[in-house]
């Protein structure tokens, strides 16, 4: 005889559930978890490796964010342990795709809230550049380093050789501290500033200086003591 999943109708209630409400808010967060991980263990209990997982780790984001090794070796496969590092990374790539304007227009009073997106989930120090044409077009908008947020980390032959290559008229700064809080250091401002008199003798004017820590962010720009650098 074929073993059939003794689980088949409580998932299917489960789905069904998912469908009816168009949302996972309704749901427990140890049935968000179950949910997801009926598609990497078709034939497991989920509900029990669901509230297992909670209790060590205790919750979803501190769960998806934790290391491929550090989830295997909680007693999960690494298949199951790919799947929930996927989390952060679709979701920071979906964010970033719903918020992309078409025509490639970046509000400049809003560039905290464009730049976020791309930190999600990053346990490290990223450093993004943003290069913008004279009309606030995007021209470019990616990764130049990862690591410490340091003069010597800091690509500026690479900022400045990108700003000459889109013949960039403004550019954008961004970094997280992932363990920190978002107020820039003294070695921040410090290299905002070296940025900035780089930057002029390329005719592009690096306009802000983005710092992420968690899911917030300050603007040296808008800060008090250090909007006097762009001005």
């Amino acid at each position: 005889m074929e073993n059939k999943n003794i689980h088949a109708n409580h998932r299917s209630r489960m789905k069904k559930k998912f469908i009816n409400s168009g949302s996972l808010e309704i749901f427990e967060p140890h049935e968000q978890l179950e949910m997801l991980l009926y598609y990497a263990c078709p034939r497991r209990d989920t509900n029990g490796v669901a509230h297992d997982l909670l209790n060590k780790f205790g919750s979803i984001s501190a769960l998806c964010d934790s290391s491929i090794s550090t989830l295997t070796d909680s007693g999960i496969s690494e298949h199951v342990a790919v799947l929930l590092k996927l989390i952060p990374e679709f979701a920071r790539i979906y964010i970033t795709d719903k918020h992309y304007n078409t025509d490639k227009i970046v509000d400049l009073e809003h560039l905290g809230e464009y730049l976020l997106p791309k930190f999600i989930g990053k346990d490290f120090e990223e450093v993004y550049l943003l290069l913008l044409d004279s009309k606030c077009k995007e021209l470019f908008c990616g990764s130049i380093s990862k690591g410490d947020f340091s003069s010597s980390a800091v690509p500026i032959r690479r900022v400045v050789e990108l700003s000459t290559k889109y013949n960039a008229r403004t550019a954008v700064i961004a970094h997280n501290h992932p363990s920190g809080i978002a107020v820039p250091s003294v070695n921040d401002i410090k290299i905002t500033k070296k940025l900035i008199e780089t930057l002029e003798l390329v005719d592009c004017y690096l306009i802000d200086h983005i710092i992420v820590a968690d899911n917030d962010f300050v603007s040296l720009s808008q800060t008090e003591y250090t909007k006097k650098l762009f001005e």
